[in-house]
């Protein structure tokens, strides 16, 4: 397969890039330096210079506290972008793949999300993200899979565990809040079984989350573990730590779509691939 990918330059989009080549895939990466996705125009013509079979669009504008601010301008690329790119790709025969987020639930579920559950979105970044799902689903709709992930972490860009370690390594003790649950994702995993996704092409909403769940509070106390580092993290509500924008309380991802969604190793384990992952580049 030829696989083209939007968003090349992130944490996702490296790791797919690297994922597809392994599996002896042809691969073109675009960043958002070298595609806009909110270009219609330039989505066009770069996927049709591209003859590829998928296009997995991985870009997006992930600041989620700053699109409470911002809306618009979050929406351009989640939600226009996306059908941009969908748009763009049936043009050319291919299939697409889009990347969504457990944001566009509310949270308020006390079971893991399914995805037959009714969507709820409880931030201006839930709401774009939303916008984007349905965009692909108009403008591609016999030739998609939308695939929501969450969590998302790896080597290749900032995430949450580069962030505590940093701080770890700078304060004595850390308050994570507590009262947040969700599957982390390492972005590594989520790429290969997104090439996966790509052979069998399941029409309609996956779930693909990391296995088991956990509090960003059990998160950030393992990431600190794994560390060695001597840094104390206790738990804190998320009233005790307001932020711009509002997170479901529960964000747990699985599916009910049984063989056609391929399942990710349990989040301890993409954590310990990400620490072998930077060790390496320390050294």
């Amino acid at each position: 397969m030829r696989f083209a990918i939007t968003g090349a330059a992130g944490m996702l989009g490296q790791d797919l890039e690297a994922a597809a080549r392994a599996a002896g895939h042809d691969a073109i990466g675009f960043s958002r330096a070298a595609l806009d996705i909110t270009e219609a125009g330039a989505v066009a013509d770069a996927l049709r210079d591209a003859r590829p079979d998928v296009v997995v669009n991985c870009a997006a504008w992930t600041n989620v506290d700053g699109a409470e601010e911002a809306e618009d301008a979050a929406l351009a690329v989640n939600g226009a972008g996306a059908g941009n790119v969908a748009r763009a790709a049936a043009a050319c025969g291919a299939w697409t793949i889009h990347v969504s987020s457990d944001y566009v639930f509310d949270g308020a579920k006390r079971s893991p999300y399914l995805e037959s559950d009714p969507v709820g979105p409880v931030s201006s970044y839930g709401r774009t993200k939303l916008a984007g799902e349905r965009a692909v689903a108009l403008e591609a709709p016999a030739s998609h899979t939308i695939v929501r992930s969450s969590w998302l972490f790896g080597a290749g860009g900032p995430c949450f565990p580069a962030t505590i370690l940093r701080l770890a390594g700078e304060r004595d003790e850390l308050k994570v809040v507590d009262d947040q649950v969700g599957c982390p994702s390492f972005t590594g995993h989520l790429a290969v079984s997104l090439v996966d996704i790509a052979a069998a092409r399941p029409v309609g909403i996956v779930h693909l989350a990391g296995a088991g769940s956990c509090s960003w509070y059990e998160f950030a106390r393992e990431i600190v573990a794994s560390a060695g580092v001597s840094c104390e993290v206790r738990p804190c509500s998320t009233a005790e730590m307001p932020r711009p924008a509002t997170r479901p309380a529960y964000s747990v991802l699985r599916s009910e779509r049984g063989e056609a969604v391929p399942s990710l190793p349990d989040w301890r384990e993409g954590l310990a691939e990400y620490m072998t992952l930077i060790e390496e580049v320390r050294a």
